[in-house]
């Protein structure tokens, strides 16, 4: 499997038109890239597709062959175009059907509510054959897990929730520990020294990104510089390099 550590390595497969036509602005990425980060699960690669079942199916098998983990979002509501559990079941040469455990949660939810149990919300118990659900404490319709790969909601509040379902059960690694250096000077003017610095440090990233603020006197340029790392040492000692180089 690919990663740049010993570490778990993982993908994140976006489904939905709605974001490659701009539609709808993903919010899931921040958050599933931190959580697995501070799990010690590094995120390789983020994916969007659209509502289609073979290039679902085709980038689900790519993913899950080329990571340890895969995590998807989108396309598991009661609509026509919710078609990611049926590409699942493709990707897997396994057959979709209504979950007997998925429907139960779906009708008890309905029912507390004072829903009808209609055709539309029963799509969201189809769950590929040999898949484990995840729980959605939100609003009941589950997500689930079958080999490497863990499918749930678009929705950011029911994603975080599901994610928050799956977090303990993965392999976990070693942390990225990460620290921020302010540097009130355009990228341009610190990339040659800050390049030499990194090269000092083979083992640590060392990022830069840019930023500016309108005052009175005008135009501030500046630089967050981020440090980050598996070895807290390591990382501690490229920041204070850092510090003492451009901010002394």
């Amino acid at each position: 499997m690919m990663g740049n550590t010993e570490n778990p390595s993982a993908a994140f497969l976006v489904i939905g038109d709605e974001v490659l036509s701009g539609r709808t602005q993903d919010m899931n990425v921040a958050f599933i890239a931190k959580s697995l980060s501070e799990k010690g699960v590094d995120l390789m690669e983020v994916r969007i597709v659209p509502d289609v079942v073979p290039t679902i199916a085709s980038a689900l098998n790519e993913l899950r062959n080329k990571f340890d983990l895969v995590f998807t979002s989108g396309g598991i509501g009661p609509t026509h175009d919710d078609i990611t559990a049926e590409a699942v079941a493709e990707a897997f040469s396994t057959k979709l059907v209504v979950n007997s455990e998925a429907k139960a949660l779906i009708e008890a939810r309905a029912k507390a509510q004072s829903l009808e149990l209609n055709e539309a919300r029963l799509r969201m118990a189809r769950i590929p054959v040999g898949a484990k659900l995840i729980n959605n404490s939100v609003s009941g319709a589950p997500g689930f897990n079958i080999g490497n790969v863990y499918v749930m909601a678009g929705v950011p509040k029911i994603f975080r929730a599901m994610v928050s379902e799956v977090i303990p059960e993965l392999p976990t690694g070693k942390p990225q520990l990460s620290r921020t250096i302010t540097i009130n000077r355009p990228e341009g003017e610190i990339a040659h020294e800050l390049g030499r610095i990194a090269k000092e440090w083979p083992s640590v990233s060392i990022g830069s990104y840019p930023f500016f603020k309108n005052n009175a006197s005008g135009t501030t340029y500046g630089s967050n510089v981020v440090v980050r790392g598996q070895d807290e040492e390591s990382v501690i000692k490229a920041e204070k390099q850092i510090k003492e180089f451009f901010l002394n």
